[in-house]
């Protein structure tokens, strides 16, 4: 996220009740700011697959939330980040239908898809930093 970001909000993520939370947390920042209702749906729905992979895979972490500003755009910005094992192989990691978990391994890579940016760094022991985006058009 930039320079630019303006009232952040941390959330814990340490239960599916938190998961729930975020979700509704991350809605209400998108209405507030004027999303499209199907861009809403791909924010909340990357939101939920990260703090649920915060939660299953980091053994639980934060998640920040941000009101983005570049010039005239507005957006969302979101932070998951966890001080668990890390991931050895982001490659693999962001690959469809990889999993360490038993779940379809569309969290990452689908979350990716559904942002208008993304990145991730981890590394094993390290714990992983995942960030995403959401721009409102013009």
């Amino acid at each position: 996220m930039s320079n630019n970001d303006v009232d952040a909000l941390v959330l814990p993520i340490r239960s599916d009740e938190d998961v729930v939370r975020l979700r509704q947390s991350v809605r209400e920042q998108m209405i507030a700011a004027g999303f499209s209702l199907i861009d809403q749906t791909k924010m909340i729905t990357a939101a939920s697959e990260l703090a649920r992979n915060t939660l299953r895979y980091g053994g639980g972490g934060e998640a920040h939330m941000v009101k983005l500003a570049n010039g005239m755009r507005q957006g969302i910005g979101l932070a998951f980040i966890d001080q668990g094992p890390g991931i050895a192989d982001l490659k693999q990691a962001l690959t469809d239908g990889f999993t360490t978990g038993g779940g379809m391994g569309l969290g990452l890579s689908g979350a990716k898809r559904l942002a208008d940016e993304f990145d991730i760094e981890s590394a094993p022991g390290q714990g992983t930093t995942v960030k995403i985006s959401k721009w409102k058009p013009f």
